[in-house]
């Protein structure tokens, strides 16, 4: 059995149902101690060198679809529950690792899911798809 610690792995937590509705019984108190909740969730996260990068998204955007692009629509999404509201980058030794992490978002209270999916070196579907800067 070894004794060296597992290597890190790269997830990507994606808050989902994170829009204006999900706060909106909130009152100016909740609403507080939400944000520091969270400010406090991310800098512990910080802190233990589990977070790489974290943001929060707009709610507007575009959504590019069709064979050359040629349909842009206001978006990014459908429904109120699909609204994706920002990510974190988490480095941690394992799926089951960032699935206790995501456990701990303070939006689940709220309504908001935590999809978590694990960065991959290249793509699953196309391997030749990887990020290389020397392409550029």
């Amino acid at each position: 059995m070894s004794t060296q610690p597992a290597p890190a792995s790269t997830f990507l937590f994606l808050f989902r149902n994170a829009g204006p509705d999900a706060h909106a019984q909130l009152n100016a108190t909740q609403r507080e101690q939400l944000t520091k909740q969270w400010n406090d969730w991310y800098d512990l996260l910080t802190q233990t060198g589990k977070v790489e990068h974290g943001r929060p998204l707009g709610l507007g955007g575009r959504v590019v679809s069709g064979r050359r692009g040629e349909t842009v629509v206001d978006g990014p999404y459908a429904e109120g529950k699909e609204i994706v509201g920002g990510y974190f980058l988490l480095t941690v030794p394992t799926l089951d690792e960032a699935v206790e992490v995501a456990k701990g978002c303070p939006g689940l209270s709220v309504g908001l899911t935590v999809e978590v999916r694990p960065v991959l070196e290249a793509s699953p579907v196309l391997e030749g798809v990887t990020p290389n800067p020397s392409r550029r």
